[in-house]
């Protein structure tokens, strides 16, 4: 466990410890400490870890104090170097701004024992996540394609700090469902996913737009608007008359692609494809019957939180007009548009938030695929205490994982 270092219960320092120590020079970067010294620590650039001696003798002192009040922003890790601190094996962390902390080695049970400064209070854990909405559902009658369920992720960046004895809550969105019937309805908006819990800022990953549905009156046509709402990545737009495609939020996806218009016959033209959270979905083409392709699902992001690099949040490719073909499901999920008279788009794929599928002419649009939420944490920390939902739970690559596509919650 890592064990976080906090202002409750602090005791005052005797002078006896402060004068039994040899103070150095200010520190900025991680280093390895000696026995019997004490470090000012200036974590302002940024947070380091300090590294305790790999061979201790029972009675070694060290002190480290925190030298420009900035503890509680960039905190300072301790590392036991494989041995212990007050007899567990995981880093120590000090959030305190302005204090000091000693510590006094005394055997290989306890290892190191914080003896002056800070009590031990809260049991810490740096978490990485991957967090995907459902996906948009497709629309109806060469339908747009859905877009993809937004995507949120901080591996490669700063982990945030879960705490040991506390819970947090997962929450994944379900895929949108389908445009119905010949009608030309628009698919409907995926869910939110999202972690939420004692001291996090909660992480919310949008629903994919669903794609936009053909409308006819009489002989007219006219593209449906895709479902409105603030989304993931956007749906398509619809084939024939005037195109319009769903917006996708900055940082979580990409807008959908245009619908062709329609010549001839009346309500010829392809749906555009969803946003994927890496590209924006492709725009349709071909504007009479028998010409053109629909337009591509936008292509997802890839992750390997798992430890395989996998694409998550692929947008849906549009429903086509009738014969010919349909372009490509946007890698991540997404589902493919249909082909033909009266043809369902494919499913968006469940725990990717893939957009689905825009239903070809006459045809259904398909639901999009549910999202997914995956936190992991260095195996060097112990397991869960608890989980709900029925995660996934693997330990590889120095890492456990914990995937859940379904919504339930886990306790450390």
């Amino acid at each position: 466990m890592t064990t976080r270092i906090t202002s409750a219960n602090i005791t005052q320092s005797g002078t006896s410890g402060i004068s039994s120590v040899s103070w150095q020079a200010v520190q900025t970067t991680g280093f390895t400490a000696v026995a019997g010294n004490a470090y000012p620590c200036d974590t302002t650039s940024a947070a380091f870890t300090v590294t305790l001696p790999a061979s201790p003798a029972a009675g070694n002192v060290i002190t480290l104090t925190d030298y420009a009040g900035t503890w509680n922003t960039n905190n300072l890790t301790i590392s036991p170097n494989g041995l212990k601190i007050n007899g567990g094996t995981a880093n120590a962390i000090l959030t305190t701004s302005r204090g000091s902390v000693q510590l006094v080695y005394v055997d290989s049970t306890q290892g190191w024992i914080v003896y002056s400064g800070f009590a031990i209070t809260a049991l810490a854990v740096p978490l990485e996540y991957l967090v995907v909405g459902g996906g948009g559902g497709g629309g109806s009658s060469h339908g747009g394609g859905g877009g993809a369920g937004g995507l949120l992720t901080n591996i490669g960046g700063s982990a945030i700090n879960g705490t040991f004895g506390n819970s947090l809550t997962i929450t994944v969105g379900t895929g949108g469902s389908g445009g119905a019937g010949s009608g030309g309805t628009a698919g409907s908006n995926g869910a939110t996913s999202s972690i939420s819990g004692t001291g996090i800022t909660t992480i919310t990953a949008l629903g994919g737009g669903g794609g936009g549905g053909r409308l006819t009156t009489g002989l007219c046509t006219q593209a449906g608007a895709v479902s409105s709402g603030t989304v993931g990545s956007g749906g398509g737009g619809a084939g024939g008359g005037t195109t319009l495609t769903g917006v996708g939020t900055s940082g979580q996806g990409n807008n959908g692609g245009n619908g062709s218009s329609n010549a001839q016959p009346a309500g010829a033209g392809n749906g555009g494809g969803g946003g994927g959270a890496g590209v924006a979905g492709g725009a349709a083409t071909g504007t009479d019957a028998g010409q053109g392709v629909s337009g591509t699902g936008g292509n997802g992001l890839q992750n390997a939180i798992t430890g395989t690099n996998t694409y998550y949040a692929g947008g849906g490719s549009g429903g086509r007009w009738e014969g010919g073909s349909v372009g490509a499901a946007g890698l991540g999920g997404g589902g493919a548009g249909g082909i033909g008279t009266g043809v369902a788009g494919s499913a968006g794929t469940n725990g990717l938030g893939g957009g689905g599928g825009g239903g070809s002419g006459g045809g259904a649009g398909a639901k999009g695929g549910d999202g997914v939420v995956i936190i992991r944490y260095s195996d060097a920390l112990p397991a869960a205490t608890s989980t709900t939902g029925s995660p996934t739970i693997t330990t590889t690559g120095g890492y456990r994982i914990y995937k859940w596509t379904g919504n339930g919650s886990i306790t450390f």
